[in-house]
């Protein structure tokens, strides 16, 4: 019997490998959809078409079928043979330049709902409620949704929460007190990435486990000593929801605790529910290297781009769809699509072209350096040389009004430091001097403001590399160093390994960023990475496309 068993899940990948695969296909290719179809071959009346379904109903996945007619019987057989008996029966405070914090751009097209889902999700939902008109222009978020079908998903379920401050639904209600209070859901645990469920605490700290005050209820932290839920955490809950506010940034942590909570559930046959979310810095922007699959790590868990053009949903679905991104084994993977382990609750009324000012919404802080959305695209541009363990001599604003949009230089004014930085010519960004009066010190605060004044034309991490290279031909170093030394030549150990993981480029060729910027500091070929980086960047959202939830 295991060996019958172990031939027919060969066969059966086999098959798959040739009639549904995931991988990317050539760009000349359209693509297939694979989740629904796997999941409609399992259901009775194989062989009859679907009736049509609207682009707004969670029942989308049938809509997506209506090519399965050539799909080969052998290997609807094979699914069936599988399935039957190998598996064992917005800113406050004050502005320097008014409307520089965020895009400028002419005015969101009308809102509409969400467009067809692509994959489908193989899980149904009631129709989400209609799209809000213009005149409301508030998106309605996975939470929000999910309350308007009375949290049927999650009847007769326990359930866990992963979750921060940020977790609120459009009216800014926390989706613990929601969950907490609806009459059919049974909440029995809380679960915190990084910064904590209360997210108050700093970039990197150990988070212990705990109790809610508030709801008695247990709190596992994920950014303790566990960062993958284990399975005393995981015994009691039958289904993890997760609402977690991401910003966008390959580096910002909360998808990588994504990830590994949807590893862990897989693994132990629990569902994961994702309540979508808007990416702040909309759907279409895409920059940045594209991680090495040897460098995966808790600061780029994803080989996407570092910035990836894609919501918490539509990243989760894509991780689950192509093998390799989970590190699971591929029964585990594959049980888990068949077995719809994976439901996406959309959004209503968010467009790819909305960013974070166009959906109406109130911003909570998603930890304490990103108060704001203007601190999102902020560290979008300047966090790959803002972080922990670079050892550069600028500073970002960092505990100012303005984290990561207000730059200074030691030794350098304001009006040089803007005139350098202007001389670069970045496309979409201003540069100016600027003093306010910091209203918690009282002490009057002098630098450079990063200014937007176009976010389509932006390369969004152009200028964290552009920074580099004017480090490298600042920084006087110490007595240690010999002349012609710059500060990247002096990178060793855990500081290596960490510049290494957070860039974690994905060259064609073996010329890596650390050598150049190492070897010829100031003198660094930016243009030559980026002519690289761009087309892998844009390859990467063309490929994505088919895990697109939302319309432009």
């Amino acid at each position: 019997m295991a060996t019958a068993k172990v031939i027919k899940m060969k066969f059966l990948r086999f098959m798959l490998s040739k009639s549904y695969s995931v991988r990317f296909p050539p760009d000349n290719e359209k693509p297939k959809p694979v989740a629904g179809m796997i999941c409609v071959l399992a259901k009775p009346g194989l062989m009859e078409m679907p009736a049509p379904v609207s682009p707004h109903s969670m029942n989308a996945p049938y809509a997506y079928l209506k090519n399965f007619r050539s799909l080969s019987l052998a290997a609807a057989v094979v699914v069936a043979m599988y399935l039957s008996g190998c598996a064992g029966g917005g800113e406050t405070a004050p502005r320097p330049i008014s409307q520089e914090d965020y895009p400028i751009r002419q005015p969101a097209p009308p809102v509409l709902g969400p467009g067809p889902v692509t994959p489908p999700q193989p899980v149904p939902l009631p129709a989400p409620t209609p799209a809000p008109t213009p005149a409301a222009a508030r998106v309605s978020l996975g939470i929000d949704v999910l309350a308007a079908q009375n949290f049927a998903i999650l009847k007769g379920q326990r359930v866990g929460l992963l979750t921060h401050p940020a977790g609120v639904n459009r009216d800014g209600v926390s989706t613990v007190d929601i969950l907490r209070r609806a009459p059919n859901v049974n909440l029995v645990a809380l679960f915190g990435p990084e910064h904590g469920i209360y997210g108050d605490e700093k970039a990197g700290m150990y988070v212990p486990d705990g109790k809610d005050i508030k709801t008695g209820l247990p709190v596992y932290s994920l950014y303790g000593a566990n960062r993958t839920p284990s399975s005393e955490m995981l015994k009691n809950v039958d289904v993890m929801v997760v609402d977690l506010q991401d910003i966008g940034s390959r580096s910002y942590t909360f998808i990588s605790c994504l990830r590994l909570t949807m590893e862990a559930c897989f693994t132990l046959h629990k569902t994961v529910v994702v309540l979508d979310r808007p990416n702040p810095l909309g759907g279409l922007k895409v920059g940045g290297p594209m991680s090495r699959d040897n460098l995966i790590s808790y600061v780029g868990a994803y080989p996407v781009p570092y910035v990836f053009g894609l919501t918490i949903g539509e990243l989760a679905q894509m991780t689950l769809d192509n093998p390799g991104w989970l590190q699971v084994t591929d029964e585990i993977r594959l049980s888990a699509l068949v077995n719809h382990r994976l439901i996406i609750v959309p959004m209503n009324g968010w467009r790819r072209s909305m960013t974070w000012q166009d959906t109406g919404l109130k911003w909570v802080p998603t930890s304490p350096n990103i108060p704001s959305a203007a601190a999102a695209f902020g560290y979008a541009m300047t966090g790959l040389v803002g972080v922990d363990g670079i050892p550069t001599k600028f500073s970002f604003g960092i505990g100012s009004e303005y984290p990561f949009r207000f730059l200074n230089y030691p030794g350098r004014k304001p009006a040089e430091l803007a005139a350098t930085l202007t001389a670069l010519n970045l496309a979409g960004l201003k540069f100016t001097p600027y003093t306010y009066l910091d209203p918690k010190t009282k002490v009057e605060r002098s630098g450079v403001y990063l200014g937007i004044t176009d976010w389509n034309a932006v390369n969004p991490t152009r200028l964290a590399f552009e920074m580099m290279k004017l480090d490298a031909a600042w920084n006087p170093g110490d007595a240690t160093w010999k002349r012609g030394d710059n500060a990247y030549m002096h990178i060793t150990g855990s500081g290596a390994d960490l510049f290494e993981k957070l860039i974690a480029e994905k060259p064609t060729s073996p010329k890596l960023w650390l050598k150049e910027i190492s070897t010829k500091g100031k003198n660094a070929d930016v243009n030559a990475f980026f002519r690289e980086w761009d087309a892998q960047d844009t390859a990467f959202q063309q490929r994505s496309q088919r895990w697109w939830i939302y319309p432009k």
